[in-house]
């Protein structure tokens, strides 16, 4: 668990920071308990993609490679936190999916791409 912790710390506060992003573009108020209001359904998203990347390639696959393990993640924290959202009634415009999508997929792909070109250079050395 200690190796993939850091790598589930950094999807969660990019998760976070997504939300924040959003609420902040939006002048919303509440700052903390809005800011969980809009995080859950995405961090219960996050958990279910991590879930579900260890159930399908049983660390075969690494959670800060891009694929397998960024796309299955991203997908479950997209989906199931829409989906989530949906059942506590709160919005899905289809503006808004297309904005979390991006978002998400350039936060929680991105830094995998990084960290994979970052150590794929510190190999080389």
């Amino acid at each position: 668990m200690k190796k993939v912790l850091p790598f589930l710390l950094v999807d969660v506060v990019l998760v976070v920071v997504f939300c924040a992003i959003g609420r902040r573009s939006h002048d919303e108020a509440n700052a903390v308990t809005g800011l969980l209001t809009t995080a859950w359904p995405f961090l219960g998203g996050l958990a279910l993609g991590w879930l579900a990347n260890e159930a399908l390639y049983r660390n075969k696959s690494r959670p800060a490679s891009v694929v397998p393990a960024g796309i299955v993640i991203w997908l479950c924290t997209l989906v199931g936190g829409m989906l989530l959202r949906v059942v506590s009634g709160q919005g899905t415009a289809f503006s808004f999916i297309l904005v979390a999508a991006t978002v998400l997929a350039v936060f929680l792909l991105g830094w995998r791409a990084l960290y994979a070109l970052v150590s794929r250079r510190s190999a080389a050395r």
